[in-house]
């Protein structure tokens, strides 16, 4: 099944990690951490062009992708998930 994540974009949701509140956890210094080292390898997808409300960690064929999207993580957990 798919998972419709804005901008025409849509995941798998078997290859999903997790779905993460930027508000909650933006604040650690381990996510924030990982954030930055995911966007130096160039692992990080804007999805939106607007402020991101949440991050989708996914994983397909050893490779690891952090989607930043404009949705809560509740409204996507309604979406399918």
């Amino acid at each position: 099944m798919y998972i419709p994540i804005g901008n025409d974009m849509a995941l798998r949701d078997r290859n999903i990690v997790g779905i993460f509140d930027l508000d909650n956890c933006s604040w650690a210094y381990k996510t924030r951490e990982f954030l930055n080292r995911a966007e130096e390898n160039g692992e990080v997808v804007p999805v939106t062009d607007n402020l991101p409300k949440s991050f989708i960690l996914t994983s397909e064929y050893g490779m690891n992708r952090v989607y930043l999207v404009q949705f809560n993580s509740s409204v996507l957990e309604h979406r399918g998930l």
